[in-house]
């Protein structure tokens, strides 16, 4: 489990479909509730909040994205908490928990992994050759490389091997295609993991 702030009010939470199968919950699971998902929710909340000082406390909007063959990305928006609703506002009147919850689920076939470093991604293209070459969009994004793949560009048989190098050169994203176009700036529109090989070499 990694947790990382996005801003004062938000954090992103990357699951692996490891942490979820020692808690015995499935990806579908996510979708129901269901007391083991609470209790993962539970434990995310008091991870982030020993890890990041993140309190939870109040009306949360989460969004939840399952990435393929990665795992789940839960994103944390924490709204302002009005403690009138609560009682007198004291803190024994509170709950110990007070988790108001609007949940969002959504499911990505599309392959999105970012790159710190121009020079790590060109390491990644040449290493990802070898499974696929005419595909990839390459976006540029709050200072970083975005590589994104269709599973349609991807070879069902390579699947696997393809995740594992991508996830060893970089980290799997929750950000949208959609998001990236509006946002960003498309760098590569078309068979990037090739033109990456052709015009840049890689380092010795």
């Amino acid at each position: 489990m990694k947790i990382e702030r996005l801003s004062h009010d938000k954090i992103r939470i990357f699951l692996t479909f490891d942490d979820l199968s020692e808690r015995g919950i499935q990806k579908e699971d996510m979708w129901q509730e269901i007391p083991k998902v609470h209790e993962l929710f539970t434990e995310m909340m008091d991870q982030a909040y020993s890890e990041l000082g993140f309190d939870a406390t109040g009306p949360l909007a989460v969004e939840v994205f399952a990435l393929p063959a990665q795992g789940m990305v839960v994103i944390v928006t924490r709204g302002k908490y009005d403690p009138q609703q609560y009682g007198s506002g004291h803190e024994d009147d509170l709950p110990e928990e007070v988790y108001e919850m609007e949940v969002t689920l959504e499911q990505s076939d599309s392959i999105v992994y970012a790159f710190k470093d121009f020079e790590i991604l060109i390491e990644a293209a040449h290493m990802l050759r070898q499974h696929v070459t005419n595909a990839g969009r390459l976006y540029s994004y709050k200072d970083k490389w975005f590589l994104h793949l269709e599973p349609d560009e991807v070879d069902s048989t390579k699947h696997a091997a393809l995740i594992a190098l991508l996830a060893e050169f970089g980290e799997g994203s929750s950000v949208t295609p959609a998001v990236m176009e509006e946002y960003g700036k498309v760098i590569m529109p078309e068979q990037a993991i090739e033109v990456i090989c052709t015009h840049f070499k890689r380092q010795d």
